[in-house]
């Protein structure tokens, strides 16, 4: 197969998962590993695909906006046109290891092959007149919330949101660093293993891997996809976001704890959790059956034969377990996800103000289901992986309001890498993508009160 052919099925394969995820919600992520592993891509065109995939669908409204004033009645071209045209601007105006002629000769092919001599001659058309004029300038959008928004294609009211939240020149900063490609992390398997071990195996199966400057379990892949590698089939380490990998030092589970982890699928909490343990258990929580089987899929791979898992709405948990029983218990809890968008760049399209409402009341039905399993004197933690108030703070506080018998736990700074202690306020962390170059996220520490 010439390398022409093999390019151009690359880029026909990119078309069609932007279609799948705009039509069918189909989460990018998941659906790239499907179709990588599917067409057995080499390592060269595995990396194209992501970089034309990811890149065109973070750069959406930005690339809508340049697209815009070559467009006659856009709203009667099929969708896969646009996208056709999107992903190869994308390419002519992002990347420079394909010449453009070479992008727009083979996005006319692809218009030949899917639609009609119409479509394929308005694809040439446009991309041409794009290559001689250029595109529209960004400096042309007066309103400064507005220019956010599309020159890192972001939802408007979502800048809004957060400009209302944090201010403007902290939401552009965020806003501008989710445009940037996420590194890969992974946690060590302390219980079998330590971090210069892992670097050192790493390095004989040929990957670039350094040690975190976060968390002081984790390491950095630099090259490479870590799940391939002999040391992850070996249990030796867990694919997880540093910021992630905070919760278990908040929550400090040690010795013969007994722990409640009530949303825990996939597993990369609660097998963290479990690894630092010595006698003690976690029961691990999730609304889904197929979900629970990927918690157990990780224990069973980390050899780890100390944690429980129930196919349970962590809301009705009280049916199930007794009052006062859990040392300790973490609620990760079902959230907009707007902290991760580096990783899933479709959310920020599928996400509305109505769904952070609807997420919040959820959230707090299960922190009040939570706080009656916890022990007097137990530790509980609240985190997300959003950026949002009304679903940290403002949730934190209301469940202080209807729970007298909970306290802050503001020990959770000490007990937090020393890289994060600047972002802890009291008994609660707020990360943004860009202070530590992490996934967003919130982490909120409670104790309840010991009956006097």
């Amino acid at each position: 197969m010439s390398k022409k052919t093999k390019s151009k099925n690359v880029r026909e394969l990119a078309l069609e998962l932007i279609l799948s995820v705009e039509k069918n919600q189909s989460y990018s992520n998941l659906a790239l590993n499907s179709v990588m592993k599917k067409n057995n891509l080499s390592p060269a065109d595995g990396g194209l695909l992501t970089e034309i995939t990811y890149g065109t669908i973070q750069r959406k409204l930005t690339l809508d906006y340049f697209l815009e004033p070559f467009l006659n009645n856009k709203n009667k071209i099929d969708d896969w046109v646009i996208i056709l045209l999107r992903l190869s601007l994308y390419q002519m105006h992002y990347l420079d290891k394909v010449p453009d002629h070479a992008v727009i000769f083979e996005a006319v092919e692809i218009a030949k092959r899917r639609g009609h001599k119409g479509i394929s001659s308005m694809v040439n058309g446009v991309l041409r007149s794009i290559q001689r004029k250029g595109v529209p300038s960004l400096d042309l959008i007066k309103d400064e919330e507005e220019r956010v928004a599309i020159e890192t294609s972001h939802p408007l009211w979502l800048v809004k949101r957060w400009a209302s939240q944090y201010g403007l020149d902290k939401t552009r900063e965020m806003c501008a660093f989710n445009l940037l490609p996420p590194q890969q992390t992974a946690r060590i398997n302390a219980m079998k293993t330590n971090r210069d071990e892992v670097i050192k195996q790493l390095e004989q199966e040929g990957y670039a891997v350094e040690a975190s400057k976060v968390v002081p379990d984790a390491i950095i892949c630099l090259r490479g996809n870590l799940a391939h590698s002999k040391a992850f089939e070996d249990g030796l380490l867990t694919i997880q976001d540093e910021s992630s990998m905070l919760v278990s030092y908040a929550l400090d589970a040690h010795n013969d704890d007994k722990v409640l982890d009530c949303c825990a699928a996939p597993g990369g909490k609660t097998t963290s959790i479990a690894e630092k343990l010595t006698n003690g258990n976690v029961v691990a929580l999730d609304l889904h059956e197929h979900k629970v089987k990927l918690i157990n899929q990780q224990a069973t791979r980390l050899g780890l034969t100390n944690i429980t898992t129930v196919a349970l709405d962590a809301r009705k948990a009280t049916d199930t377990f007794q009052q006062d029983y859990f040392d300790k218990i973490l609620v990760d809890a079902p959230c907009s996800g707007l902290g991760v968008m580096r990783r899933k760049p479709d959310v920020k399209y599928t996400k509305s103000e109505g769904d952070i409402h609807r997420l919040a009341i959820i959230q707090m039905d299960i922190l009040n289901t939570a706080a009656s399993l916890l022990k007097p004197g137990g530790t509980l933690v609240y985190s997300t992986c959003t950026v949002d108030k009304d679903e940290n703070e403002k949730v934190v506080q209301h469940f202080l309001q209807q729970h007298a018998d909970f306290v802050e736990d503001n020990d959770m700074k000490n007990r937090l890498p020393e890289s994060v202690r600047p972002f802890v306020s009291g008994n609660k962390l707020q990360l943004f993508p860009q202070d530590v170059e992490s996934d967003g996220f919130y982490i909120a520490c409670f104790r309840k009160r010991v009956n006097s």
